[in-house]
C-alpha cells in the first residue's frame, strides 16, 4: 500500500514514528520541531507541520542558531536519547545554523537540520539568496554545513528522503557518531508529491547500543590499574551521556581511586564524594592538578582530553605516567598513546570494578588522606572567595554565584558556556546531582545559554533552570526570551553585568594585549577604550523582551531577589552588577597553564613580559608516547 503525500509531509510523519530504547525505556526520538519560516520552507515543512500538528509539536525561534542550541539544550537534558528538528529557509536562515551545528557536533549532542535549498529542478537560474559557484552548479550555501555535520544530504529526489532520512535517524542514535545531522530539502521537491510505501511511517525504535570491553583489553587494563601507586581518574562527558555515573561511584568507592572531572564531566560524582576532587585542567582545582602533575596512571572515562584538561599538554608531568582510556570511541580511546578500553562508559566500568574487586585492589592508605586533606583545603578557599560578610555593598562574582550556590538543591539546573565564568563554575560550584552543570565548552558558545535554557526546560519541566550570562554573551543572543515569554517557559536568567568581556581582557592582559578592545566603555582622549562605562541597561533590555525582571545592587538584595526568582513561575531575570572587567574578581588564580601564544617580537614592555613567562611554560611541555 502506498500514501500520496509531499516529501515535507512525509518526513514529517517519519519524523513522528522515530523512537529511541536504552535499558528498556523508550521515548521518541524527534520531541518537536523548531522553524522559522522563508521562501524556502514555508510551503513545505510549513504546510507539512500544519497538515501534522496533532503529532509534531512546533516551536516558534526567533534566530537560527538559537533554535539549534534549544534543541541541543533539550537534547543534552534527555541523555542524547531525545532532540528536536530546526527546519529553515534556504539563505542566511540557513547559514545562521553552521554555529550551533558546530557546537552540536563537537560536543556530540544530536539535532536533525532541516534547511531549505535552492530548486532541484532550476525553473530560474539564479534564484534569491542563490551562491553562484562558477565551478559547479551544484553548490549552494547549505554546502557550508558540511564540515560541521555529522551527515549531510541533499534530497533532490522525492524517492531520496527514504535512504536519506533512515541514514539520519542511524546517526542520530549512534553514540559515536552522533552530533549535527542536515537533510537539505530543495523548495521545490518540499512540496512535490510522492506515493510512498506505508512501511516507511510504520514505528522504529533505535536501540542505543552498550557495548562491552573487549577481554584482551580488559585484562590489560585490570594489570595496569593494579600496578599504579598514584592513579587519577578523569570523568569526562561520557560518563553523564551513558547515564554511568553510579558505576563510576561504586568504581571509585571500590579502589579509593580519586576521580577529577572535565567542564562536560563535572557532576559525575556529587561535589561532596570522598572521591571527587573537582575540575581539572587550566580552570581545575589546586587539589585535583596537583595528583595530575603526579599521578603515574591517568584513567580517562568519556573525555577528549581537550587542551583545558592536558594544560596544553603540560598538566601531566610525572615522567612514568601512563593512560588508559575507556572510551566508546576507538578515536579518543587512543589519545595520548594511552591503552584504549573500548566500551560504554558504564558497561566498562562495572567491568573494571568487578575484575579488581576480585584483586581487592585498593589505592594505599596514605594516597586516600592525602587528597582528602587537599580537597578540604581548597573548600576552604572556596568557601573564601564566596563569603560575603557586609550586605550592603556590590558583589563580586564568586559572591554572585556563592549567594546560588547557597539558594541551590540537587533539582536546580545551571547552565553556562562563556566568559569568566565558567573558569569560576569549573573551581568553585558544588555540584549536587548528576545533571545540575550544564557548561558547554566544547565549542564555548557565547549566546549559548539563554536558548539552551529552553530546551533544557522543556526537558525537565519541573525543576529550576538557570541561565547564567555576563552583559558579553546576553548581547550575543537575548532574542529567544521572545520564546520564552511566548511559550510561559520560567527559566532563570541571572544577568552579570561586568562591562566588557572580562575574560578575553584577563587573558588579554596575561598575553600583552593590554585589555585592548574587550572592555565596554566609551572612548578616552588618547583614542583607547578607557573612558566612562557606557550607560547601557541591560535589565531594561530583558525587560522589554517582556521578561520579568529583578535588580539587585547589593549582596542583601541578591539574595532576596534570588530566591523570589527561584519560587516564580514566570521567565525572570535576576540582573547584578559587580566588579568592573579590569578588577580582580576573587575567584582563586587559574591553577595550570593553557597555550595562547603570544607575540614573539614586540617593543611594549607588556608583551615582552609576556613572552618571556610563555617561553618558560612551552619549555614543561610533553608529548606523551
Amino acid at each position: 500500500m502506498t500514501t500520496r503525500l509531499t516529501v515535507a509531509q512525509a518526513l514529517v510523519r517519519f519524523l513522528s514514528a522515530q523512537y529511541t530504547e536504552r535499558d528498556g525505556i523508550r521515548q521518541r526520538l524527534i520531541g518537536a520541531t523548531w522553524g522559522i519560516f522563508g521562501h524556502g520552507n514555508v510551503a513545505g515543512i510549513g504546510q507539512a507541520l500544519v497538515e501534522y500538528a496533532d503529532v509534531m509539536p512546533y516551536l516558534q525561534g526567533r534566530n537560527e542558531q538559537a533554535m539549534v542550541h534549544a534543541a541541543v539544550g533539550y537534547a543534552r537534558q534527555s541523555n542524547r536519547l531525545s532532540t528536536h528538528a530546526v527546519t529553515t529557509s534556504i539563505g542566511p536562515g540557513a547559514t545562521n545554523l553552521v554555529t550551533g551545528a558546530a557546537l552540536a557536533t563537537i560536543n556530540h549532542l544530536p539535532v536533525l537540520l532541516l534547511p531549505g535549498d535552492i530548486f532541484a529542478t532550476r525553473p530560474a537560474d539564479p534564484v534569491l539568496q542563490q551562491l553562484e559557484v562558477p565551478y559547479a552548479g551544484d553548490v549552494s550555501v547549505n554546502d557550508s554545513l558540511r564540515p560541521v555535520s555529522r551527515y549531510f544530504d541533499r534530497v533532490t529526489r522525492p524517492e531520496a528522503l527514504i535512504p536519506a532520512a533512515l541514514q539520519a535517524m542511524r546517526v542520530l542514535t549512534d553514540p559515536v557518531e552522533t552530533g549535527a545531522v542536515t537533510l537539505a530539502l530543495p523548495q521545490d521537491v518540499q512540496a512535490e508529491a510522492y506515493d510512498w510505501p506505508e512501511d516507511f511511517f510504520a514505528e522504529r525504535t533505535w536501540v542505543v547500543r552498550r557495548p562491552g570491553a573487549d577481554p584482551t583489553e580488559l585484562a590489560e587494563a585490570v594489570t595496569t590499574i593494579r600496578a599504579a601507586r598514584r592513579p587519577l581518574l578523569i570523568a569526562g562527558g561520557g560518563v553523564h551521556h551513558s547515564r554511568a555515573e553510579g558505576a563510576l561511584a561504586e568504581f571509585a568507592e571500590a579502589t579509593g581511586i580519586p576521580v577529577a572531572s572535565t567542564q562536560a564531566g563535572k557532576g559525575s560524582l556529587p561535589y561532596d564524594h570522598p572521591q571527587d576532587v573537582g575540575g581539572i585542567g587550566h580552570t581545575g582545582t589546586a587539589t585535583a592538578d596537583e595528583l595530575a602533575r603526579t599521578a603515574d596512571l591517568v584513567i580517562g572515562v568519556g573525555t577528549r582530553y581537550t587542551d583545558f584538561t592536558t594544560a596544553s599538554g603540560t598538566l601531566f608531568a610525572n615522567p612514568d605516567v601512563r593512560f588508559l582510556n575507556l572510551n566508546i570511541a576507538a578515536y579518543d580511546g587512543h589519545k595520548l598513546a594511552g591503552s584504549p578500553l573500548i566500551a560504554d562508559a558504564r558497561s566498562g566500568l562495572e567491568e573494571l570494578t568487578e575484575a579488581l574487586e576480585l584483586h581487592d585492589h585498593r589505592v594505599p592508605d596514605a594516597y586516600r588522606t592525602e587528597y582528602t586533606e587537599d580537597k578540604e583545603r581548597w573548600e576552604q578557599r572556596v568557601d573564601a572567595a564566596y563569603a560575603a560578610t557586609e550586605p550592603d555593598v556590590r558583589p563580586t562574582q564568586p559572591q554572585v554565584l556563592g549567594a546560588l550556590d547557597a539558594l541551590a538543591d540537587e533539582s536546580d539546573i545551571i547552565i553556562n558556556a562563556a566568559g569568566s565564568l565558567p573558569g569560576d563554575l569549573h573551581k568553585m560550584w558544588r555540584a549536587r546531582s548528576f545533571d545540575q552543570y550544564h557548561l558547554e565548552y566544547g565549542y564555548s558558545c557565547m549566546g549559548y545559554e539563554i536558548p539552551a535554557a529552553i530546551g533544557v526546560k522543556i526537558a525537565a519541566p519541573d525543576r529550576p533552570v538557570w541561565a547564567l550570562v555576563g552583559d558579553g554573551t546576553y548581547l550575543m543572543m537575548p532574542t529567544e526570551i521572545v520564546t520564552a515569554v511566548q511559550e510561559g517557559i520560567a527559566i532563570k536568567v541571572l544577568l552579570v553585568q561586568n562591562h566588557g568581556y572580562a575574560s578575553i581582557g584577563g587573558l588579554s592582559e596575561e598575553t600583552g594585549a593590554e585589555r585592548f578592545g574587550t572592555a565596554y566603555r566609551y572612548r578616552a582622549g588618547d583614542g583607547t577604550f578607557s573612558g566612562a562605562p557606557l550607560p547601557v541597561d541591560l535589565a531594561a533590555n530583558a525587560e522589554s523582551l517582556g521578561m520579568r525582571v529583578l535588580r539587585a545592587r547589593t549582596v542583601g538584595e541578591l539574595r532576596s531577589a534570588l530566591a523570589e526568582a527561584r519560587a516564580s513561575d514566570l521567565p525572570t531575570c535576576v540582573y547584578i552588577e559587580t566588579e568592573t572587567a579590569d578588577t580582580v574578581s576573587g575567584a582563586p588564580e587559574a591553577q595550570a597553564w593553557w597555550d595562547v601564544p603570544v607575540a614573539e617580537t614586540a617593543t611594549r614592555p607588556s608583551a615582552v613580559k609576556a613572552r618571556e613567562l610563555y617561553e618558560r611554560h612551552v619549555s614543561t611541555r610533553r608529548r606523551h608516547l
